[in-house]
């Protein structure tokens, strides 16, 4: 079995090589207007496909198995090299077998936006994807992952059919904290239904102030603020606006969307602006927020 996945996933790396080894040294040749028009037709297919990778590194980032187990084949294999000076340490299991010991394993968020794409589709039903993301956790970028991506066609709709990544850790000069970063991070866990993955974002003494209401002090206190929204808005998504920072206080400018359907829902599906006024600490977790909205 393991001789079986290690030759798949050296095919899939062999033809992704070549594809990308030819990109590289572009055909002098001027295309031709059938080929200009496939290129017109395919641009549609490769912005799903960006945005279903975008969907899977959202969706492990804030450890959401559901939303991963509706885009990933059940047939998938997941091949892994984590390089640390210079070593590396191999890994190929299938992605039933990766589910079922992340689940039960204490994780902490993360976000990985992808700086650069490299995308092939072959007859319209398999993709080969490369992607150059880099992975942080509270603002601070940690490691570059090359992810590689292989899709498949199952009745009509994309799935992941083999992930494989290496994933190098950045030198200490580039591990740097970066607010924007960490504004779009803190953005992701608000859509995760993990309320402790928000207050991960907080000091242990953080406060939590929405409004006019009571401070919720501490992160345990802080999460179940948290919690009280996630349950009332089971698909709430909270997306980053802008960010704006003077002196020490910067304000982050959010949109929240969801439908009330918790316990004692009214079904309503909302979708309204606000801000949370941030102090940041020395460690760059938040010291204090005092969150902004129309109760109406």
């Amino acid at each position: 079995m393991k001789r079986t996945l290690s030759f798949t996933l050296l095919f899939l790396v062999t033809v992704s090589s070549l594809f990308f080894s030819c990109q590289s040294n572009p055909n002098k040749t001027e295309l031709t207007e059938k080929g200009i028009e496939e290129v017109k037709t395919r641009n549609p297919e490769e912005k799903e496909l960006k945005a279903l990778v975008e969907k899977l590194l959202f969706a492990v980032g804030n450890s959401d198995w559901q939303t991963l187990d509706s885009i990933v084949s059940n047939k998938a294999n997941l091949g892994s090299a984590t390089i640390r000076d210079g070593v590396s340490k191999n890994s190929v299991i299938t992605i039933g077998e990766y589910f079922e010991t992340q689940k039960n394993r204490e994780r902490q968020p993360f976000y990985e936006p992808v700086n650069e794409y490299k995308i092939l589709i072959n007859q319209d039903q398999i993709a080969f994807v490369w992607a150059d993301a880099t992975l942080y956790k509270y603002g601070v970028p940690r490691t570059n992952n090359i992810d590689n991506f292989t899709l498949i066609k199952e009745d009509g709709e994309w799935k992941f059919i083999n992930i494989s990544f290496t994933n190098t850790r950045l030198p200490e000069e580039l591990q740097k904290f970066d607010l924007e970063a960490f504004a779009k991070s803190y953005a992701q866990v608000w859509s995760s239904q993990r309320p402790n993955f928000v207050s991960y974002f907080f000091a242990e003494d953080g406060v939590l102030q929405i409004n006019d209401g009571i401070p919720a002090e501490g992160t345990k206190a802080i999460t179940n603020i948290v919690k009280s929204f996630m349950e009332a808005f089971p698909d709430m998504v909270v997306s980053m606006d802008s960010l704006t920072t003077n002196k020490d206080k910067t304000k982050f400018h959010w949109t929240f969307t969801g439908t009330n359907n918790g316990p004692d829902g009214n079904g309503n599906k909302v979708r309204f602006n606000g801000f949370e006024e941030w102090t940041i600490n020395e460690e760059g977790l938040i010291q204090e927020s005092k969150s902004y909205f129309d109760n109406k």
